[in-house]
């Protein structure tokens, strides 16, 4: 079993507080490793470090060009280790292997891809007030400062990437605090970047609870911007606690993603499509597939086929690259899951497919859940408003465009959505009238570190990735430079300074 201490200022050091934690292995209860937990002292150290290293000029200082190298060599060793991390993404978050593959090789991409935006500009001038003669004037988009970042546990090192790439970047120094739930690739990236020797201070990781590190970090006075991944309710805390010192934010929350399917539709591929885009890492996904919205035209149909072809998906252990359903991530979300089935169930909705715990005594030790659908689910029940997190797929059906569009946006999330229709013109129309932040058509799941990410309404606050992700992390500065105007020219001359 691994051991993993904090990572603060270059160092790896055990807790103030001394506690340490195992963490479990979803698919069968067998710890995978040992962390240390951080309390707050641990916490006043990291962001004491991280405040350090901004303030010093250490990272910022360094050209962009030197800046992006470090970035780049993150992503190097990632790859150089791969085999190892994704073995331990899978014991330590119950990914299954085709998952956890994927990962890791987009984790290391994310650092590749931070490392171009690194070299961005940064100085732009604004010729439309500039004129030659009175000023000149030009924006800056300078570093924010220290960034807190708190990650969930279902995507450990890709959301550790996403917060870390971006934020380096910037000119950001970091204190990253990933899950509990999950800290082990995180801790092996710590070791990671302290191989390449990134300047001390400027990267510090330390896994904690929320209530204690968490909180403390949103809290502290050192820290200039929180970026903020996990659920909704989690992400409202944080916005309160930060309004303390106006803390600048970015919430990627929870999501309840509407996926339409017209009566046009490739029906073969929106089948394929809409089980991937549902039941991929169990349904663990923010941007899930959670509501299948379907055509009454071809309502039954394409529900026997996705029904069909869900059954013969194979649930088991996550090392195995014919799994194709793995377990969730602990025994208090199946239980949470379970609660919804049985909402569900009570509510009075058709259950097409699963609906339960899994009985085999060879997943008996997992955390695992029936693959489940609801059939002609009221859009306003629990089951259809509410993210649940898990394998838990509800399907309505509609009549028209307009109404599958009302139902879309019928909810308090706005994170993504998905349109399958051979017209894509008419897909496009509908899309541009959906209030989600990332729109698919044809396709699901399919997010990329060049454009933006990020949710409508109570699905967060800010953008994720490119260009417009990196600044995020910035503060955005005017610059009025004076061009030589005499002072009898100037337009304050005639109001209160005396002649």
């Amino acid at each position: 079993m691994r051991e993993y201490k904090l990572y603060i200022h270059v160092q790896f050091v055990g807790s103030k507080g001394g506690g340490t934690e195992d963490t479990r292995n979803p698919f069968d209860g067998s710890p995978v490793a040992r962390f240390a937990v951080a309390n707050r002292e641990d916490v006043d150290s990291a962001v004491a470090a991280a405040r350090g290293a901004f303030d010093s000029g250490i990272w910022t200082g360094l050209s962009a060009a030197d800046r992006a190298a470090y970035i780049k060599k993150i992503g190097e060793k990632i790859n150089e280790k791969a085999n190892d991390l994704i073995n331990l993404e899978v014991l330590d978050s119950g990914s299954t292997i085709k998952k956890a593959t994927e990962d890791i090789f987009l984790s290391a991409r994310a650092f590749s891809v931070f490392s171009r935006l690194a070299t961005g500009e940064n100085e732009r001038e604004m010729a439309d007030i500039s004129k030659p003669g009175f000023a000149k004037n030009y924006v800056r988009y300078e570093p924010a400062g220290v960034v807190g970042a708190i990650i969930p546990w279902n995507f450990p090192l890709k959301m550790a990437a996403w917060k870390l790439g971006p934020a380096l970047a910037a000119g950001c120094t970091v204190v990253l605090k990933p899950s509990e739930l999950t800290p082990v690739t995180a801790m092996e990236l710590a070791q990671i970047i302290d191989e390449i020797g990134i300047p001390a201070g400027v990267v510090n990781i330390l896994p904690g609870y929320g209530p204690e590190a968490g909180e403390a970090l949103v809290r502290h006075p050192g820290v200039d911007k929180i970026a903020f991944t996990g659920s909704t309710a989690v992400g409202k805390k944080i916005m309160q606690l930060a309004a303390e010192d106006l803390k600048r934010v970015t919430l990627e929350c929870g999501g309840k993603s509407a996926n339409i399917v017209l009566e046009d539709a490739d029906l073969e591929i929106a089948v394929d499509g809409s089980i991937y885009g549902m039941f991929y890492h169990s349904g663990q996904c923010c941007e899930a597939a959670t509501r299948l919205l379907v055509h009454e035209n071809i309502y039954e149909s394409f529900v026997a086929m996705l029904v069909e072809k869900a059954k013969r998906m194979k649930m088991g252990n996550p090392m195995e690259r014919s799994t194709d359903i793995g377990p969730l991530i602990s025994k208090k979300q199946q239980a949470r899951v379970l609660g919804y089935i049985a909402s569900g169930k009570k509510d009075g909705f058709r259950i097409a497919m699963g609906g339960g715990e899994v009985q085999s005594p060879d997943l008996s030790n997992g955390n695992f859940v029936k693959p489940t659908v609801f059939l002609d689910v009221d859009n306003r029940s629990r089951i259809a408003q509410e993210e649940i997190f898990g394998p838990v797929l509800v399907v309505s059906k509609f009549s028209s465009d307009e109404q599958a569009v009302a139902l879309a946006n019928d909810v308090v999330y706005g994170l993504a959505a998905g349109v399958w229709s051979r017209d894509v013109d008419r897909a496009r129309k509908i899309a541009e009238r959906l209030k989600a932040g990332t729109v698919w058509i044809n396709e699901w799941h399919l997010l990329n570190e060049r454009a933006p990410f990020g949710g409508y309404k109570q699905s967060g606050i800010g953008r994720e990735f490119g260009r417009i992700g990196v600044e995020e992390y910035m503060e955005i500065k005017h610059v009025h430079v004076d061009d030589g105007v005499p002072r009898q020219k100037r337009a304050w001359y005639d109001t209160v300074v005396p002649k």
